[in-house]
């Protein structure tokens, strides 16, 4: 099966796998926004512990208006700007189309089912170390897994298509059970992503400091047992928690995805990071006194400076 892939949110994780995808020859189209006149012009370069590679030869859009319709989208966008999916995503969808959501987050695709009833949606968990350096300039320093697991699409085949692409790639893509994923890759990024801003700091060092570790771990456990209320059909063990630590002291220092929009003053992604799990936990009877604790710590810090830029 020939796919035709789109691209909408070409960062970091965008910017890597689709880049990765068009370097294995596979076709995809790429939404820029920014940096578009500079890729059309000089292309996009991809450092990566893997190897580096440039695609001078690039299909670059600044308007999913002139996008062809596409077999999967993949959403790549910080979550603070999902409100301009219904906008952007018409364009390209035909009826088959498959939306994969690589997000952070909860109830992502919940939301995005409500807007686009019919659409087949998954949901992309990006076990990814990378980061955008610059202008059409993606680097990428550690791991590089992606799961999928369906949310709505009943068609196997597309998804096993898209597993296919990636790993033909060298892209590590695994399917998963949905919401253990999601998940499984909060476990991860409520307690990293939220103290790296709090702490104003980067993951090795709150893996160093006693204190810091062990809040990290009890944060874990705290969103494990969340996950274990919701109803899911596998139960997460706790001792993921110190997998997770043991994974994150492996990788080079590094700063989170939220880290980064703190440092550059941009809006954190905090509803589906932190929020909406807590939410979704408190329904199934389960209090997130630590993430709740860590949201509220988040919003005051995003509104300092969100009130000064103004």
């Amino acid at each position: 099966m020939s796919l035709k892939y789109g691209i909408i949110g070409t960062g970091a994780i965008g910017g890597y796998c689709g880049g990765k995808l068009a370097h294995a020859g596979k076709d995809v189209h790429f939404l820029f926004h920014s940096d578009y006149d500079y890729v059309k012009n000089h292309g996009l370069q991809v450092d990566s512990i893997n190897g580096n590679f440039h695609l001078s030869d690039i299909n670059a859009y600044n308007s999913t208006k002139d996008m062809p319709q596409c077999d999967v989208i993949l959403i790549c966008l910080k979550s603070t700007n999902n409100y301009l999916l219904k906008e952007l995503l018409p364009p390209l969808l035909h009826e088959k189309s498959l939306v994969i959501l690589i997000q952070n987050g909860i109830g992502l695709e919940e939301d995005l089912q409500k807007d686009f009833p019919e659409l087949y949606i998954a949901g992309g968990l990006a076990f990814i170390c990378s980061s955008k350096l610059g202008k059409g300039h993606i680097t990428h320093q550690s791991l590089g897994k992606i799961n999928i697991g369906s949310y709505s699409c009943p068609d196997l085949s597309i998804l096993n298509a898209v597993l296919s692409d990636f790993q033909e790639s060298s892209v590590d893509a695994a399917l998963v059970d949905y919401e253990e994923s999601r998940w499984k890759k909060a476990v991860w990024n409520i307690p990293f992503n939220g103290m790296c801003v709090a702490l104003n700091t980067t993951t090795d060092k709150l893996l160093e400091n006693p204190a810091t570790k062990q809040l990290l771990y009890e944060m874990m456990l705290e969103v494990i047992r969340a996950a274990n209320h919701s109803g899911a059909k596998h139960k997460i063990e706790e001792s993921y928690a110190e997998q997770m630590i043991e994974l994150t002291k492996k990788m080079p220092p590094y700063a989170p995805s939220m880290k980064l929009d703190f440092d550059f003053h941009r809006p954190l992604e905090i509803y589906y990071i932190y929020s909406r799990p807590i939410l979704e936990a408190k329904k199934n009877g389960f209090s997130m006194v630590l993430a709740s604790m860590l949201e509220k710590q988040l919003k005051f810090i995003e509104s300092s400076y969100l009130k000064n830029k103004q």
